[in-house]
């Protein structure tokens, strides 16, 4: 079969770790049948179209549906950072929904006042109900998970490491930061109290220490400012520096 009579793919750097590692080049060649839209030639590569930013042939941008003809030279991007993601009416932010490999990075972006939830026996099926129902982003390392059709968007997170994750993620899609304003076990909402209302759940240091304290108003879970390690002030330092300044909002109770 000649060069002309087939399709020509070039495909982003950010995106070529989807593809098998026999095949892990920038330029792919695909027989057209006729039938098969751009979008399914993509994602039979081994991309999972969540990742899968403009498809142009030509310089002329055309949508998933089109159909590849032989000689077709095709530039498959990556999805532009930072990412827009479609909000439902009163929604100011992102929300997210993350696997459940990925309990550590919930935890940290809970800390950053991100709304994350997180299930650690949930299983696929589960996740694509869930993320659809309450219009989350679903956060994977899982290529099948993010190639499920009916999942209404998805991300995969890049990094083995927490730290590498986090940034991944927030350089990805700059959600508003609120530091310290939700709960890390929960995600629930912190909420100011009075300390004669959680007097009696202190260790008496605590007690004596502290005069400012919230509360989760899912879980009760009291959190009270000061009682935070070098560690998370400066995983919130780092977050604050990654995101752009006009996304991020102050917090609250800590």
């Amino acid at each position: 079969m000649s060069e002309e009579s087939d399709v020509h793919l070039r495909i982003a750097t950010e995106l070529l770790l989807f593809l098998p590692a026999r095949r892990r080049c920038e330029w792919q060649r695909v027989t057209p049948d006729g039938t098969s839209t751009l979008g399914h030639v993509v994602e039979s590569l081994g991309v999972p179209l969540p990742e899968v930013g403009p498809l142009t042939v030509e310089d002329a941008e055309v949508g998933r549906s089109y159909q590849p003809v032989a000689g077709d030279v095709v530039h498959v991007h990556a999805v532009p950072r930072p990412q827009r993601v479609p909000l439902e009416p009163g929604q100011h932010a992102p929300r997210f929904l993350l696997d459940v490999h990925l309990g550590t990075l919930a935890r940290r972006l809970r800390l950053l006042g991100v709304d994350a939830t997180y299930h650690n026996d949930m299983d696929d099926p589960s996740l694509v109900i869930e993320a659809n129902r309450e219009r989350r982003v679903l956060l994977t390392q899982d290529h099948g998970l993010l190639c499920r059709r009916a999942l209404w968007l998805g991300a995969y997170v890049r990094g083995t490491r927490a730290d590498d994750q986090l940034r991944d993620l927030l350089e990805r899609f700059a959600p508003p930061l609120r530091p310290w304003t939700r709960c890390t076990a929960c995600n629930g909402e912190l909420a100011p109290v009075d300390k004669t209302e959680v007097d009696r759940l202190l260790e008496a240091g605590t007690r004596r220490s502290y005069d400012v304290y919230g509360r989760c108003s899912e879980c009760g879970q009291i959190y009270w400012r000061g009682a935070h390690s070098e560690h998370l002030e400066e995983i919130v330092r780092s977050a604050m520096r990654t995101v752009r300044p006009e996304s991020q909002v102050g917090g609250g109770p800590r």
